[in-house]
């Protein structure tokens, strides 16, 4: 399990890093609350984004868009309206992206973001 779990955090420091080289601001990573969690929270555009990171070692098992389910869409977007909600500020605009990285051992990563999924 470490090792998954290791892939995952990677992923997500990778899908971090490409979110701010795009001129996106990190606001939260990692976002808790009893209804789940949000891997990235970010500002862009005058947007917040809610960032899902689908992380694997290959494509054997699916490709990582694969495992965003319409379950999962409705999943994030109660979670965006919570983490809203935790705030004094009114957010103006929401959305949902979806960040797949791809990182073969021994190979370099491969990252494809979907933005506005929901």
């Amino acid at each position: 399990m470490a090792g998954k779990d290791d892939l995952g955090r990677m992923g997500e420091e990778l899908a971090a890093r490409y979110l701010v080289e795009k001129g996106y601001a990190i606001l939260d990573r990692n976002w808790r609350c009893d209804q789940g969690e949000i891997d990235i929270i970010a500002w862009q555009g005058g947007e917040v984004v809610f960032v899902e990171v689908k992380t694997r070692s290959g494509l054997k098992f699916g490709h990582p868009f694969e495992a965003i389910t319409t379950a999962k869409l409705a999943r994030m977007n109660r979670l965006a309206y919570a983490w809203c909600a935790q705030g004094s500020d009114r957010v103006p605009r929401i959305r949902v992206d979806v960040i797949a990285v791809i990182a073969p051992h021994g190979s370099e990563p491969q990252l494809e973001h979907l933005e506005r999924v929901f």
